[in-house]
């Protein structure tokens, strides 16, 4: 048998956003916890007017979770990953309290993942839309210029764990970026 090219998947709104999480949760056999992360959130902040793919972290996994994203990836046209920021980067032991809640729906709680660390992890990759989208996070206020620096600085040392990182290059992306933004 031939390996065919995957169907191209149509990009996401916010009514499509909002379609996934009311059947996921109504498919899923247990409570858990979805962050959404990069471009599902800027469609969610009001930052994009739609995304490509839609990036979650499932903690704790929500029973059935898994054969409702099989069903829905197709019948939403939805491009699914598991993906999150600690992937790239380190991530700070408090990232799910400072994770931002969106919505409860039955037993599955919707989330952001923390914000600093989507902005942190969004400048180091440094696509010219990842550095605008962090703008946009400075600019409404959903991040701060001290506590995205001060997120930095704390897991720097971790950075080693991370060979593709260049540590002085992040930080030099992080004060470049925040230069407009502190006092």
């Amino acid at each position: 048998m031939l390996n065919t090219i995957p169907e191209m998947r149509r990009s996401v709104d916010t009514a499509k956003l909002a379609e996934f999480m009311r059947r996921v949760a109504r498919e899923s056999k247990g409570p858990g916890t979805i962050y959404f992360t990069g471009g599902a959130s800027m469609l969610l902040w009001g930052i994009r007017d739609q995304t490509i793919d839609v990036d979650i972290k499932l903690d704790p996994e929500p029973k059935g979770i898994f054969e409702a994203i099989a069903s829905l990836k197709n019948e939403l046209e939805l491009n699914i990953e598991l993906a999150s920021p600690e992937d790239f980067i380190p991530a700070p032991p408090d990232w799910r309290e400072r994770s931002l809640l969106i919505q409860i729906i039955a037993e599955i709680g919707f989330y952001h993942y923390d914000p600093r660390m989507q902005a942190l992890a969004k400048l180091e990759r440094g696509y010219e839309q990842d550095v605008a989208d962090c703008a946009e996070l400075l600019k409404r206020g959903i991040v701060q210029a001290q506590e995205l620096r001060e997120t930095f600085s704390a897991i720097r040392p971790f950075l080693i764990r991370f060979p593709a990182i260049d540590a002085n290059e992040f930080e030099r992306k992080v004060s470049l970026l925040l230069s407009g933004y502190e006092e």
